[in-house]
């Protein structure tokens, strides 16, 4: 491996170039640089991914998710060294919206996959999820495309927790795994329903030990459950599987039917059309967030929310009234 001494920023074509080699160093600081928010970065990072666009697409995304607790990390393990034994390079990007504010603490990934993160197929990187949803997917989508052009043909997308950042990682997969733990109490079944209609499979884990039985009966209400959903747009049948990632059994089934899914919605033209939808979404996230940022980023403006947040407090003006008043000021200016 190359010793890159400095620190400074490289010149586009050196992190181009090193992306493209599946330099692990440059693709590391490639990413660093499109998580970035410094104007000169930002510049930096759009002459990147335009460049290595072309070399980029050629995998099999899939979101992975569970209620904590439930071996997301032991599970992703055990799925990528299975998928390495196969021939296959694996990157998995892991999602956090809360790490504005926990600074990092996605990193114990590392040490909780340590036997995959010293795979040389193997690329591990936590994944910025900026300040809104719309972050998530850019962030995490224009992550993916460096690391297919670096050579990975299997990107993992890793959520920590449960809640809305499943819709954004459902939006930028092919295929969406819900990890589920069997009799989990009422609270967390109650979570779990939003999320299950997106589910391409579910997979319910800790499938061992005493847990067995228990393991078959959800598989089977699971499967009951899946009835009440209408057939998804994919064509596919959502599966219900039950695997056990410490004992390392059943994981080979799960690949083997992500498989018959690709088969099919590449069959049926699915897979390409979800990806057209992928990227004209990721357009529309982009516009939004350079929108945003233009507003916020006034200085006019912001000075004219400072006075209009006093005056919502004093009930001297509505909220409605100030939102519209602010929006007015804001188109004056162009």
């Amino acid at each position: 491996m190359k010793n890159y001494k400095s620190k400074n920023r490289l010149n586009a074509a050196e992190y181009i170039n090193g992306v493209l080699a599946g330099d692990r160093v440059l693709l590391s600081r490639a990413i660093t640089i499109i998580e970035s928010n410094l104007t000169s970065d930002k510049k930096l990072a759009k002459e990147i991914i335009q460049s290595i666009l072309p070399n980029s697409g050629n995998s099999i995304r899939i979101g992975i998710t569970g209620v904590p607790g439930v071996g997301k990390s032991t599970f992703i393990e055990a799925f990528g060294k299975l998928l390495i034994s196969k021939g296959h390079k694996v990157a998995i990007l892991s999602i956090d919206p809360s790490s504005q504010r926990s600074k990092g603490s996605i990193l114990g990934d590392k040490t909780r996959m340590e036997d995959l993160a010293n795979l040389d197929e193997a690329y591990i990187r936590p994944s910025a999820s900026g300040d809104t949803l719309g972050g998530v997917a850019n962030k995490t989508g224009e992550t993916m495309f460096l690391c297919e052009a670096a050579g990975y043909d299997v990107i993992l997308v890793e959520t920590v927790g449960v809640g809305q950042s499943e819709t954004a990682v459902h939006s930028m997969t092919d295929f969406f795994l819900l990890l589920m733990l069997a009799g989990a109490g009422d609270e967390l079944q109650g979570i779990k329903k939003g999320i299950m209609e997106m589910a391409d499979m579910l997979v319910i884990n800790k499938a061992d030990g005493d847990n067995v039985k228990m393991s078959q009966m959800a598989k089977r209400q699971y499967q009951n459950a899946l009835h009440i959903f209408p057939l998804s747009e994919s064509g596919w049948s959502p599966l219900v599987s039950t695997v056990s990632a410490i004992k390392n059994t059943g994981i080979e089934w799960v690949w083997d039917e992500i498989g018959n899914y690709k088969k099919l919605v590449y069959t049926n033209g699915y897979f390409v059309k979800n990806r057209n939808r992928q990227k004209i979404q990721w357009m529309y996230n982009n516009i939004n967030d350079s929108l945003k940022e233009l507003f916020y980023g006034s200085k006019d403006i912001s000075n004219e929310l400072t006075d209009l947040e006093e005056k919502v407090i004093s009930s001297e003006i509505s909220p409605v009234k100030a939102a519209e008043n602010i929006i007015k000021k804001f188109k004056a200016s162009f």
